[in-house]
């Protein structure tokens, strides 16, 4: 890890400065995970799917969603271009 420090520019910093820890992003932040499934079930889940994909388009513009049928409920999958917008409407969500 010393290494990584000593070979990383002065601008980065991906140590805590509570507690020292090291934070590789990379490893955190897959650049590839832009879809995300969402489970609803009951009389209104392709309502709350729907209003997801509202919200997500409003918010992203062109997305990919598909909305299956399962057992009790629907199968919501959301393909962004970002797995950054992934993210951001995760936490802006509660999901």
């Amino acid at each position: 890890m010393k290494n990584i420090q000593k070979a990383q520019s002065n601008l980065v910093n991906d140590t805590c400065t509570d507690c020292g820890s090291y934070a590789d992003i990379g490893a955190v932040i897959d650049e590839y995970d832009t879809q995300l499934v969402i489970e609803r079930v009951g009389d209104d889940a392709k309502e709350q799917a729907q209003q997801l994909i509202d919200l997500a388009s409003k918010r992203f513009g062109d997305l990919k969603c598909l909305v299956s049928d399962t057992e009790g409920g629907v199968s919501l999958t959301i393909t962004f271009n970002y797995s950054a917008e992934k993210m951001i409407f995760q936490l802006e969500n509660n999901l």
